[in-house]
């Protein structure tokens, strides 16, 4: 009787090594496409600080300036100034940049008005002057708001810029 050898079942060493060199290739493919994902997730997320404080910002002053009874700064037709000074309810809002910071000064104290995300630089009031229909004067307001990139190192900016004047 002949006897006949078992094979044993498993790889061989040949094909454990294809098989070793292929997950090596499909784990820096992966590692190559999550890395892109957190890229453009955190470019993404800059993008929208800057974005979401620009128009909070843009808002904010439309409708402060809207509510003001006067403009004390600047204080003439055609003048600029770094800071705004709006009377609202006999109340003095003053609009200023700190440390990167956009703050608005009234009786309460003072608050940041932009995100830990974002600086704010190039704050400019323009005092157009009475340009309305009913002769009240008019204010344009331009800043740049640019975004910290904390996580990528990258940061993004963008100009803001509006015109709105007192009721």
């Amino acid at each position: 009787m002949i006897k006949k050898r078992k094979l044993s079942a498993g790889f061989t060493l040949i094909e454990m090594m294809i098989y070793m060199a292929l997950l090596g290739f499909l784990m820096i493919a992966m590692t190559e496409l999550f890395a892109g994902i957190l890229d453009v997730r955190s470019e993404s997320a800059t993008t929208s600080a800057v974005e979401q404080d620009g128009r909070f910002l843009l808002s904010r002053f439309a409708y402060d300036i809207a509510r003001a009874s006067s403009v004390s700064t600047p204080a003439s037709d055609g003048s600029s100034s770094s800071s705004l000074v709006l009377v609202i309810g006999g109340v003095n809002y003053t609009y200023s940049i700190a440390n990167g910071n956009l703050q608005m000064v009234n009786d309460s104290g003072t608050n940041m008005l932009n995100s830990s995300e974002t600086t704010v630089s190039n704050l400019t009031f323009l005092r157009v002057g009475n340009t309305t229909s009913s002769g009240k004067t008019t204010v344009q307001v331009t800043f740049t708001v640019t975004s910290r990139g904390l996580e990528n190192g990258r940061t993004q900016q963008k100009i803001f810029s509006t015109t709105t004047g007192l009721r």
